[in-house]
């Protein structure tokens, strides 16, 4: 099957060179302009995956994320200005699967593009019998739901893998490098304040159904551990 991807950016250079990039590597690729475009576009009709610039005329990318993940985890990459850390970090916390600073090689983002299609693509090729129960915890990884105390907990492929890779083995401590290979395979370098804002992220997720959550536990200087 073809994998269809929304590439949304303002500079129509930009659209021009990646889209013919990501279709010479057999993409089917949708081109927006700007953000207000990029969500009709996308919500009328899904991807598999999306490419967002944040900084966009009439909504930037992560209004634009943040109005998708109310409905959607669609996988999202977001491409940000080189020296700005702040959008970064924000829009990991906003949900964003990975993101890459401009100016960026084409081959960068192929390669992470195809990264995270793989570990989607391994989810929902993944075995009936693929659940894991911890304590109140359940993750079924053929349908890519989690649980938590019967309620449902809407995560991105990167949060499910980070997730999936701390509660396989509760108490072991997990290091950043890790849960890097966990969420973004052996071939792809990301920075430990990545993997810091996804468990940011996950923690917030799961206290918005309990507040009293606090199975990630962090070892300062080590990692992190699933704690049942």
């Amino acid at each position: 099957m073809v994998n269809r991807i929304a590439l949304v950016d303002d500079d129509q250079n930009i659209l021009t060179s990646v889209s013919l990039a990501l279709e010479a590597e057999g993409f089917t690729v949708d081109k927006y302009l700007d953000g207000e475009q990029g969500l009709n576009g996308i919500t009328r009709r899904p991807p598999d995956l999306a490419v967002l610039d944040i900084k966009m005329p009439r909504l930037d990318g992560m209004e634009v994320l943040e109005k998708l993940r109310k409905s959607s985890n669609l996988p999202v990459i977001f491409l940000t200005s080189k020296d700005d850390e702040v959008d970064e970090a924000l829009g990991l916390r906003i949900g964003a699967d990975d993101y890459i600073r401009k100016p960026f090689s084409q081959r960068l983002l192929i390669e992470r593009v195809k990264a995270i299609l793989r570990r989607v693509n391994l989810n929902d090729d993944a075995s009936p019998d693929s659940i894991i129960v911890r304590g109140e915890l359940i993750m079924d990884s053929s349908r890519h739901t989690t649980q938590w105390k019967g309620d449902d907990v809407k995560l991105t492929v990167t949060e499910f893998l980070i997730l999936k890779d701390l509660s396989q083995r509760s108490g072991l401590v997990k290091t950043r490098d890790q849960l890097m290979d966990a969420a973004y395979g052996e071939t792809i370098y990301v920075d430990d304040r990545t993997i810091d804002s996804h468990i940011k992220r996950l923690r917030k997720k799961f206290r918005l159904v309990d507040k009293k959550f606090d199975q990630i536990e962090t070892l300062y200087g080590v990692g992190y551990r699933y704690c049942e």
